[in-house]
């Protein structure tokens, strides 16, 4: 009989899509990194999933989320740089953006205003079908869709999205409010974001791999439009986004 240590009774070793508790998941191989090595330590794969629904949840807008995202979204695929217009490799869809697009604050973000395609739904249910035929078409690098609390009976909306996600390669992030982590998800991973002096906390309320009750704190380059005293959110009262507010982050 072969020792429980034994490479054999390793789970990856049985399915690549097995794993200890006590381990990060692998079997959804090497994730795209985020840019921050500290973050990819605790994001199984070692960086943000392909083709899977990624939750941010976010006590407001602009404290920081953009700039979270900054390497990735500036960091266009090898073969979409080596080409001379924009391609479908380094196009970023942004759905249901709370605020108008501010071009100047995504070329400060390092990404070119033609990489940008926005789109606007009446509601949420039309919302989720445009943001299927993107996941579906694989026609975008990455995908950022803003989403409020949904209705009762709109939530088996996720988890169409979280399956038209794993028939393509796009960088599927939904933001969403702080107050929706009560809610379940089918999303492999949640996480929240809170605004802390020169950059955020992460915490981690869902991943494929153990409980990590400690927060992670991520330094973030400033914003030449971030105040210097960056209010902080209690967490033990999820604050919602103010109406009409402009993210520091966009505000030209």
């Amino acid at each position: 009989m072969l020792p429980p240590s034994s490479p054999v009774h390793r789970p990856e070793n049985i399915h690549p899509s097995l794993w200890l508790a006590s381990q990060l998941a692998r079997g959804g191989g090497h994730g795209v990194s985020s840019g921050f090595e500290a973050l990819d330590a605790e994001l199984p794969g070692r960086g943000w999933p392909t083709g899977a629904l990624i939750e941010l949840l976010l006590p407001q807008d602009g404290i920081g989320e953009l700039r979270l995202l900054r390497p990735l979204l500036a960091r266009a695929p090898a073969s979409a740089q080596r080409a001379a217009r924009i391609t479908r490799a380094e196009r970023i869809a942004l759905l249901q953006a709370p605020h108008q697009v501010n071009a100047p604050g995504w070329v400060h973000l390092g990404v070119q205003a033609a990489r940008l395609l926005h789109l606007q739904a009446d509601n949420a249910i039309d919302a989720c079908w445009a943001a299927e035929q993107v996941l579906r078409a694989d026609s975008c690098h990455a995908l950022l869709m803003w989403q409020p609390r949904l209705r009762k009976g709109e939530h088996d909306l996720l988890r169409r999205l979280h399956v038209a996600a794993q028939t393509g390669q796009t960088l599927f992030f939904m933001l969403r409010p702080w107050s929706c982590a009560r809610e379940p998800s089918p999303a492999p991973l949640r996480l929240t974001l809170q605004a802390a002096r020169d950059g955020l906390e992460i915490g981690f309320l869902k991943r494929r791999g153990p409980l990590r009750e400690q927060s992670l704190f991520l330094p973030l380059t400033p914003s030449p439009n971030l105040q210097r005293h960056v209010p902080t959110v209690d967490r033990r009262t999820p604050a919602t986004a103010a109406a009409g507010s402009i993210p520091s982050e966009l505000a030209g």
